[in-house]
């Protein structure tokens, strides 16, 4: 059954990171074992794109947050979080 919005909204946004990033990780296997076709390659690469971007976009708000969390008066004035290697 697919989500309607209002599901979707109620969603706490940690566990709906975390299920697009599973379903991702599960998507590159199946892409990776070489067994689909060249259709269900391309579908799977579509949604791959838009659980990439959803996950991208839940880390930059996340981000923010911790931005505002640590001054509130400057967000913007708080050091880029730096990975490390």
């Amino acid at each position: 059954m697919a989500k309607t919005a209002s599901t979707a909204a109620k969603t706490p946004p940690a566990a709906d990171f975390e299920h697009s990033l599973d379903e991702l990780e599960q998507l590159v296997t199946k892409m990776e074992g070489g067994e689909l076709s060249l259709d269900e390659s391309l579908a799977s690469f579509e949604r791959g794109v838009g659980l990439y971007r959803h996950c991208q976009q839940a880390l930059e708000q996340a981000e923010l947050r911790v931005r505002l969390l640590l001054d509130p008066e400057a967000p913007d004035s708080a050091e880029p979080f730096e990975p490390e290697h």
